[in-house]
């Protein structure tokens, strides 16, 4: 059947409804952020989403990279640095899901480096089998899958249309075989322009 790669597809309602959630495990602990640093990319929705429910208006990012593709690795790197003060700040730092923790372990060594008053790490998901854990995660992930985000969706879905081999024949063979082998149903027209932008960047 070719590859196979266990998948969960997150909507937009589940987003939202562990943002809300996440922001209630902030407040209860007290700790009242100055400034959010979200990780991009994926950090980027989520902490825009916190910093609204939390009523906080300062908001910025560092890229830190860790995977080239779903479920493939490289070293760790933070490549787009913090290029603002955060001394003496109190820093919120946002992911969408806490995977092996190497992620969050290089965002933290970076942002203590620049000497904020206090420092915190939140995350919609964190999977059991991360060996650094966030302070405040909205939802855990027990069994590993590999969680597509709605801001994802091109990227992820996308990666694995192109890696089919044979391409698929239409939409129909795409959907059978993203839901043998990721377990994955799109809607079908959110499936059709994938399926036109994968072909496009083919065609290059």
């Amino acid at each position: 059947m070719g590859e196979t790669l266990r998948c969960e597809l997150v909507s937009c309602e589940t987003v939202y409804e562990l943002a809300y959630d996440l922001a209630r495990k902030v407040r209860v602990s007290g700790f009242a952020p100055d400034l959010v640093v979200a990780i991009a990319r994926g950090g980027f929705t989520p902490a825009r989403v916190l910093c609204d429910v939390l009523g906080i208006f300062n908001l910025t990012s560092i890229r830190v990279v860790h995977y080239r593709a779903p479920a493939a690795t490289r070293p760790v790197a933070v490549l787009y640095p913090l290029c603002m003060p955060i001394e003496g700040q109190r820093v919120l730092v946002v992911d969408d899901v806490n995977d092996s923790g190497d992620t969050l372990r290089a965002a933290r060594i970076h942002l203590e480096s620049l000497a904020p008053a206090q420092l915190r790490t939140a995350v919609l998901h964190e999977k059991v089998g991360s060996n650094v854990r966030a302070d405040f995660a909205a939802g855990t992930v027990l069994g590993w899958r590999w969680l597509v985000y709605p801001w994802a969706v091109v990227e992820d879905v996308g990666g694995f249309l192109r890696r089919m081999d044979p391409p698929p024949a239409d939409a129909a063979d795409a959907d059978r075989r993203l839901r043998e082998g990721y377990g994955l149903g799109l809607p079908p027209g959110q499936l059709e322009r994938l399926l036109a932008l994968v072909g496009e960047t083919r065609g290059r």
